[in-house]
């Protein structure tokens, strides 16, 4: 795996410093089950509205059934396609958008469903896994092929492995998979009491 910790302001988490979200997965070394709980079990206890739990993820393993896993894989665009191929597991999320416990609107499902995701992925990265989201692709295709809900709305695609040499990549993506990791300056995006002060 590549070794490519976040250069931090100030030290930080090894388990999120070093969370990266690869394009190369070594396509002969499946996901074996265990660990795929280990990462269901890490989103299941993510926080959540009213403990609601809105997510839902639909587990496509390569290994297992290959069938589901391609439907999964065309709903992807083709630029994703290129890369996520060598991917053992593709991961749907789904926000649920009604409460369960009133039928109400419930306008937190994404960001608790993000909170899941975050969490499969830092669970992902203490068993040395790695995970790649990806909005590129089709929603209504997705609905479609997993028979989904009409009350949910799918949020990304996760392709879940190990992480390979880039040279499994097409020339195309060689560069940003060695690319220097970079995030804008803390106070850009923090903000203390007021919006647009950075926070020192």
């Amino acid at each position: 795996m590549q070794h490519k910790p976040a250069n931090t302001r100030v030290e930080i988490h090894e388990l999120i410093q070093t969370r990266l979200s690869p394009r190369a997965f070594d396509p002969d070394k499946p996901v074996n089950h265990n660990d795929l709980l280990a990462l269901l079990e890490a989103a299941r206890w993510a926080a959540s509205c009213f403990n609601d739990q809105p997510w839902r993820f639909v587990v496509c393993d390569k290994a297992t059934d290959e069938a589901a896993w391609q439907q999964a894989f065309g709903t992807l665009v083709e630029k994703n396609k290129q890369w996520a191929k060598n991917a053992p597991l593709l991961i749907l999320s789904v926000a649920m958008e009604h409460f369960n416990h009133n039928g109400k609107p419930n306008r937190w499902a994404m960001y608790d469903t993000g909170a899941a995701s975050a969490s499969l992925c830092l669970q992902a990265t203490a068993l040395e896994l790695c995970v790649h989201q990806m909005g590129g692709f089709d929603a209504d295709l997705a609905h479609e092929v997993f028979q989904l809900p009409t009350n949910c709305q799918p949020m990304a695609m996760m392709a879940v492995g190990y992480q390979a040499d880039v040279g499994v990549l097409d020339e195309d993506f060689k560069s940003a998979e060695l690319a220097e990791r970079a995030r804008v300056a803390l106070d850009e995006r923090f903000y203390a009491g007021s919006w647009g002060k950075g926070i020192e």
